[in-house]
């Protein structure tokens, strides 16, 4: 039977191992779920949204218990793992307040008696979600799909078995019935096999564009509601008029959070020539004053990568725009013997034909592409397969926000670094994705969007004489 192995990342100790799930066991899931769904979707949305308070309450009475799982399962720093749990209570405070006035009855005026759109649940949606936010990436899926009236079934990534199986216990501690949020220990064969036997009814997808590609293949035949979060390669645009010391603090921040293992990261940094010099400086500067170590430390700022072959991926990555002349300078070096440790790196007199710029990058390297003007900006910001976040900084704000209308990405932050936020929709264009997450958008993501109009008597003949029908 296929095993399911938990790894700390700085001690390389096995957490906990866990048989897999078969398909016959997930199978009795989603029987489970569709067993009770009816009951679930009787209740209000008010009552639905109800949940939202005992659960705010268990994560605040868990909140270090949860974020401790976070460290030792996937290496973020404790700082960073606690913030994460504070961030799900704030997405669920969100839903639990404005789903009601969200899923309302649409009233729309057509000269019909009565017509107006309802959005109504869709059944048993299949969640596969990925490690490297294993609580956030989770509550964002699962919140907004069960208060809609949805049932959720997660197939978490199969590093983080700890965390899947907090989260479902949160909810149950919350008082969530069991059967409409379920964790699923399964592989990723088996998840495809949920789908293409036509067992679900949705699916929320987020990781790698390859594995994406193929979780959209098999939705795609059986004509199932999907929403894909597939990463990205954003820019950071530093423009000649920019506090340029500002940005380029906020620059190291928005490359190494979470030891750069983040979709939303700023992975490439557009910079005008008039202030090259002094970004690359001050960038390097504060990269190297990062602290590297035990992610449990309060004090770390830099963790391990989640996995071994990560730290493989990333230098072969360095080590492509090395060969192909870019000039690297390091930040702090990692501890002595670990090996699931990546040295930050700044890399400068990149090229187009570098893994560092045509790939995503999923850990601490820092390309630095120097531009001279706008447009050339703009050519570069694009010339990516991704579109997920930019940002933009400058001075003159109806500059950035002018620029901002020829980036290519789902998201836009002009002085500020890209970050979710509950009340905003989140996705991307281009290969980043299908779909929102998050604010209202989200929340209609797994809804069936209906329009129901109540007709005047003799209003049809009328209509017809008129030769006003679709046919």
């Amino acid at each position: 039977m296929a095993k399911l192995v938990s790894i700390n990342p700085y001690t390389e100790e096995i957490n906990a191992e866990f048989d897999a799930f078969t398909f016959d066991q997930c199978t009795a899931a989603v029987d489970r779920a569709r067993r009770y769904l009816p009951e679930w979707q009787v209740l209000s949305v008010a009552e639905r949204a109800g949940l939202m308070k005992s659960l705010i309450a268990t994560l605040r009475k868990k909140k270090n218990f949860c974020a401790q799982i976070i460290t030792k399962e996937m290496g973020k720093p404790i700082r960073q793992a606690v913030a994460e749990i504070e961030k799900c209570i704030l997405l669920c405070e969100y839903y639990g307040r404005n789903s009601h006035k969200f899923l309302q009855d649409d009233i729309v005026a057509t000269g019909a008696a009565r017509s107006y759109i309802t959005f109504e649940p869709l059944g048993v949606i299949l969640g596969i979600m990925p490690w490297n936010f294993p609580f956030w990436q989770v509550f964002r899926f699962v919140i907004p799909t069960i208060i809609a009236g949805n049932a959720c079934l997660l197939k978490h990534a199969s590093n983080v078995p700890i965390a899947a199986m907090e989260i479902e216990r949160l909810f149950i501690e919350a008082g969530c019935p069991k059967s409409i949020f379920q964790t699923l220990l399964a592989d990723a064969g088996t998840a495809g096999q949920l789908i293409e036997e036509d067992k679900v009814d949705g699916v929320s997808f987020t990781g790698s564009l390859a594995a994406g590609s193929e979780i959209g293949m098999l939705a795609g035949k059986k004509i199932k509601k999907l929403v894909l979060e597939l990463g990205g390669s954003d820019p950071f645009i530093v423009l000649d008029d920019a506090d340029v010391a500002g940005a380029a603090l906020s620059a190291v921040q928005a490359r190494t959070a979470n030891t750069g293992q983040s979709c939303i990261a700023a992975k490439r940094f557009i910079v005008m020539e008039a202030v090259a010099a002094e970004f690359q400086e001050r960038f390097l500067a504060n990269l190297r004053a990062l602290k590297m170590g035990n992610p449990i430390d309060d004090e770390t700022d830099l963790g391990p990568m989640a996995r071994k072959d990560q730290v493989q991926i990333l230098g072969a990555q360095l080590a492509d725009a090395l060969s192909k002349g870019a000039k690297v300078a390091y930040g702090p070096e990692p501890p002595a013997g670990k090996r699931f440790f990546f040295q930050p790196a700044m890399a400068t007199e990149v090229t187009s034909d570098m893994r560092v710029l045509s790939e995503e990058v999923f850990g601490p390297i820092a390309p630095i592409i120097v531009a001279g003007d706008e447009q050339e900006i703009i050519e570069l910001a694009n010339a990516t397969q991704f579109g997920l976040g930019a940002s933009i900084w400058s001075r003159n704000i109806q500059r950035a926000e002018e620029l901002s209308r020829y980036v290519e990405a789902g998201f836009i932050a002009v002085n500020s670094i890209v970050k979710s936020d509950p009340r905003l929709p989140f996705g991307g264009i281009k290969k980043s994705g299908v779909g929102r997450e998050l604010s209202r958008y989200g929340l209609l993501e797994f809804v069936n969007v209906k329009t129901v109009v109540v007709g005047r008597p003799g209003n049809d003949q009328a209509v017809l004489r008129n030769g006003l029908s679709d046919s």
